[in-house]
């Protein structure tokens, strides 16, 4: 086993919790790929791999025993087996289920497997033995590559083929997804209190706009929940068929709900022009996105975002704010807030972080990604 000294500031995160590890966490330069052994002043601290991705370059590990790793996940779980009304939920998760590197999401008798680094993957066919062990109920699974390699993106690993497009649940609510066409799925688990929120009277009687849509999950959720109308934005050219697919799973008529597929920004100008006046407004951006006319990073131009909104919302309107920045901290995304609201009062009305099925490691607050703030107009 590989044995690396590593300096005091990691020394103390280690012992406070974080799992995660940085270049900066050893004096001398490491580029191993593998499992090794972590010593401060001579003194074991503990095992860890190594591996670069999006989020440092190694994790610290308590064990690979992948059965038992599982097996406590799928108890942590147990409230969303009962649940009847909801089919989809994330069943492991990184650091917060004590293995960082890759996740597992249940869709209804499907699982898919997201991969986050090389290593990782390497351990594939010895995580997916001990999954096959513990949930013998799966009837097949996939797989997403989401670090940079020659590996196909999605592919399909065992048992049976999912339908192109099937339908889970969520809070009783019927999403159309797809688990092996590229890198997306047709809804993104981790917003499901948002949406129950907006089922449960949030989007009751509101005019609705939701920007950087996707497949509207949002808008559905708040047509469900009683919105009045609803409009969806998304660049995206495949987003009125999707979003559309979600509407009609759910048998809600398209009438008082249109699809825009054009720049957010491009249609804050449009709806300004016409004089439309929004009750609700969401904003949920891409962390970065570039287009033809701009680049977008949520940690500079979310505050664009609050301010393009203002000019449409209606008097004592909301905004749902929300991002998946890991890397931005709460302080600072609220910063953004409010910069773009400038001297215009408003009020935190409500607030949601990960859901429950993201289990989360709770030092670290980049572990719990994602921020949302309810954000009433004085």
């Amino acid at each position: 086993m590989t044995k690396l000294t590593i300096n005091k500031f990691a020394a103390k995160k280690i012992a406070d919790g974080i799992s995660v590890l940085d270049a900066h966490d050893f004096p001398v330069q490491t580029h191993i790929e593998g499992f090794a052994d972590l010593y401060f002043e001579k003194q074991f601290l503990t095992s860890a791999y190594f591996s670069r991705q999006n989020k440092g370059i190694g994790w610290t590990i308590k064990t690979r025993d992948f059965v038992a790793l599982l097996t406590d996940a799928k108890h942590k779980r147990y409230p969303y087996y009962q649940d009847s009304a909801t089919t989809a939920f994330r069943v492991f998760n990184q650091d917060g289920d004590d293995f960082g590197g890759f996740t597992i999401d249940i869709y209804d008798e499907y699982a898919l497997f997201n991969w986050y680094n090389a290593f990782v993957y390497s351990l594939r066919k010895e995580i997916i033995s001990a999954f096959k062990q513990v949930f013998p109920e799966i009837l097949g699974t996939y797989e997403k590559v989401r670090f940079e390699s020659k590996l196909p993106i999605s592919s399909h690993i065992y048992g049976q083929s999912a339908p192109d497009k099937f339908i889970v649940l969520e809070n009783g609510t019927r999403y159309q997804v797809f688990l092996n066409d590229g890198l997306m799925t047709g809804i993104f688990l981790d917003q499901h209190d948002v949406r129950g929120a907006l089922i449960d009277g949030l989007a009751a009687g509101k005019d609705m706009l939701n920007m950087f849509s996707y497949t509207a999950a949002f808008s559905v959720a708040a047509a469900i929940g009683g919105a009045k109308s609803t409009v969806s934005v998304d660049l995206a050219k495949r987003s009125r068929e999707l979003s559309e697919a979600h509407f009609k799973a759910n048998n809600i008529p398209l009438d008082a709900h249109k699809f825009h597929v054009m720049d957010v920004f491009d249609y804050f100008k449009y709806a300004a022009r016409k004089n439309l006046r929004f009750d609700l407004i969401v904003l949920d951006p891409p962390s970065f996105a570039r287009n033809k006319k701009m680049t977008f990073s949520v940690a500079k131009d979310y505050h664009q975002l609050i301010a393009d909104a203002l000019p449409i919302l209606n008097k004592h309107g909301k905004i749902i704010a929300s991002t998946n920045h890991a890397r931005l901290s709460k302080a600072d995304f609220l910063a953004e807030i409010k910069k773009g609201f400038g001297k215009q009062r408003f009020e935190i009305v409500q607030e949601f972080s990960l859901p429950a099925d993201f289990t989360v490691n709770s030092v670290d607050s980049q572990s719990d990604y994602l921020k949302v703030f309810v954000l009433e107009m004085k």
